[in-house]
């Protein structure tokens, strides 16, 4: 199976990793508008399988996404449990109660940052259940805007359906884990 310019498609071999609401996402990522001028890289294989990438311009990398930084900050802050600054950094957690069944506690610690009054990037490194993600990333304005996922450490970008399938795959080792 191939992989399309965004990365939707999965390789063959991580075509089991099937992503639902339940599904809870680990990641280490930085967070970017994805640009018109993204071509299929080579693919990564890491220790949670292989994953098609993108190759982008680098000078595309610091044009903002369409999200204004400050109404971006100010969806974050009204979601439950999210603590925001505003600098951008902000923090968000499970309920103290008990997380719903087969739902681990998780977090995730985040920093948006600005340029020209949007939001530029967003670094972000946790675990969430995959429905929390979507909340997560509707507030930089996803769906509207696609978006690109850069891993932190291999360096790479995926489109969105490359990534999801590596933060569910990771999800399923646990934090941490190679």
């Amino acid at each position: 199976m191939g992989a399309g310019v965004h990365g939707e498609a999965l390789t063959p071999e991580n075509d089991d990793i099937m992503t639902t609401a339940a599904t809870t996402y680990a990641f280490e990522i930085t967070l970017h508008a994805l640009p018109v001028e993204a071509e299929p890289g080579p693919p990564l294989t890491d220790a949670w399988g292989t994953w098609p990438t993108l190759v982008v311009p680098r000078e595309t990398l610091s044009m903002p996404m369409q999200a204004d930084f400050d109404v971006a900050l100010g969806r974050l802050g009204e979601m439950p449990r999210l603590y925001v600054e505003p600098d951008g950094s902000f923090v968000w957690t499970s309920s103290r109660s008990a997380p719903s069944p087969g739902v681990a506690a998780w977090q995730v610690d985040g920093n948006a940052f600005e340029k020209d009054g949007r939001v530029l990037l967003v670094d972000l490194k946790g675990r969430c259940p995959a429905e929390e993600f979507d909340r997560l990333l509707a507030a930089f304005g996803w769906p509207g805007q696609p978006l690109m996922m850069q891993l932190v450490r291999s360096a790479v970008f995926l489109g969105e359906g490359s990534f999801r399938g590596h933060a569910a795959a990771r999800g399923l080792s646990g934090v941490g884990k190679p």
